[in-house]
């Protein structure tokens, strides 16, 4: 568990969390992006529901395990993003 006490952009470490590997929930949302944006591809709808799940799961990741304040930030940010979107 993270160090409530870290800084907005570094971990309890001092490490910078900006830059970090991207967790498996980002890499689904990404390919299913790429599989979109695809000419062969004609499952849209499915794909779009697919990142918006994907991201979803990351948003609420970084909410409970964020190593740091702009991170958690982020993931309230893109939670919101996204529950607006499905509601319009």
């Amino acid at each position: 568990m993270s160090d409530r006490s870290a800084g907005f952009f570094h971990d309890a470490d001092g490490r910078s969390v900006i830059f970090q590997p991207p967790n498996p929930a980002i890499g689904v949302f990404f390919l299913a992006l790429a599989l979109r944006w695809s000419p062969w591809d004609a499952r849209d709808t499915e794909l779009l529901w697919i990142g918006r799940g994907a991201l979803i799961a990351w948003a609420a990741d970084e909410i409970l395990r964020g190593d740091a304040l702009m991170r958690r930030l982020l993931g309230a940010v893109v939670l919101i993003w996204q529950v607006v979107a499905i509601a319009r």
